[in-house]
């Protein structure tokens, strides 16, 4: 059996990691998997270098499409037109593709006129917000993908609306969480915490890169003077996204407990979470992380795609309404925050869950 897996951003690595490690374990079983590992280059990303990989024990992509930055649309055609080329010049049994990026949609595409079965890593998350991309491309995936991987029960929910039939979808947990508990003891303390003074769990972490958060300069300025202010006995570690930092230069936001750093390595920042008196931030990824590290996740968005993260885990949605984050942060204070637990099959076991079913699916 040949496996096309796709990525196309940083995350998505992180997310085929275990996935290619399992596939690895089988095939010393004597099982016949091959996979070949095809990176779009939707995101130009300078971290993405040797030492990320070779951090995260990752293995390198067999191919980069080298599509890099454009329009929605223009990125679309770019990867769908590489990816074809890929296909008709390496021929799989199945694409395999991860999360909900763009490169997700266009190489689901690509693979179905193919006449390629598809299977989708995080199937079934909806965040109900059609303004973000990452929803579209979720919903265009899931219309036409063969075999659904889930991370939680609302995932199932959400397929089963849509009609699709039970023995497509497949219950296995949270390969992130894979990534995450593998990584936990190796986690590094980066140079910043000794530079600042840092104290285990008395400080913040803050990321912000959403354009509902981050495109409009009094927006993001009131939103970090309210943060700022309410966290004033803490200090707040800042690692600045390349899209927030061309805002923040013009904005003149200096205070004696915010820090600005550079962009952290996955080991060096998810140190910084773990030992965190909470977090503060627009991703949906962290939420899960934090989650799982029980750590207090206030999450800057009026929506997500994670329900699990608030229903079961420690994260709580304040978009960015000044009340909201003010009633979140006297709970913080005072101790009253809620107890989060870990949501069902976050394991570390998801991508031997996956290539489990693979050879069920595929009798191998």
């Amino acid at each position: 059996m040949n496996i096309t897996i796709i990525a196309g951003a940083r995350p998505n690595f992180m997310k085929i990691a275990p996935i290619i490690e399992a596939i690895q374990a089988k095939k010393q079983l004597g099982f016949n998997m091959n996979y070949r590992l095809v990176h779009t280059g939707q995101h130009y990303d300078k971290n993405l270098s040797d030492t990320f990989f070779k951090e995260l024990n990752i293995p390198f992509p067999d191919i980069n499409l080298e599509v890099k930055s454009g329009t929605q649309a223009q990125q679309t055609a770019a990867i769908m037109i590489g990816f074809e080329k890929e296909l008709q010049q390496n021929p799989c049994d199945l694409v395999m593709v991860v999360g909900d990026v763009t490169s997700t949609m266009a190489c689901t595409i690509v693979a179905k006129k193919a006449g390629i079965d598809v299977a989708h890593v995080e199937a079934g998350i909806r965040s109900g917000d059609m303004n973000m991309p990452e929803e579209i491309n979720r919903i265009v995936t899931d219309s036409l993908t063969d075999y659904f991987f889930t991370t939680s029960s609302y995932a199932n929910a959400n397929l089963a609306q849509l009609g699709v039939s039970k023995d497509k979808v497949f219950f296995v947990g949270n390969v992130m969480i894979d990534t995450l508990l593998k990584n936990l003891p190796r986690l590094k303390k980066p140079q910043l915490w000794d530079d600042l003074g840092l104290e285990n769990k008395k400080y913040m972490v803050m990321t912000l890169h959403r354009p509902s958060n981050v495109d409009e300069e009094n927006q993001l300025k009131n939103l970090i003077n309210h943060i700022v202010t309410l966290g004033k006995d803490y200090p707040i570690i800042f690692p600045v996204h390349p899209r927030t930092k061309k805002l923040l230069e013009g904005l003149d936001l200096n205070f004696n407990n915010l820090h600005y750093v550079e962009p952290l390595g996955y080991l060096h920042f998810n140190y910084l979470v773990k030992n965190a008196f909470a977090m503060l931030t627009d991703s949906g990824g962290i939420t899960e992380e934090t989650t799982v590290m029980n750590v207090p996740c206030i999450t800057l968005r009026d929506s997500t795609e994670r329900p699990e993260t608030c229903d079961i885990g420690t994260n709580v949605l304040v978009g960015n309404d000044a009340a909201k984050i003010e009633t979140a942060f006297n709970n913080l204070l005072s101790s009253k925050w809620k107890q989060g637990q870990t949501p069902e099959l976050w394991d570390g076991k998801a991508a031997s869950r996956i290539v489990d079913c693979l050879v069920e699916i595929y009798s191998l």
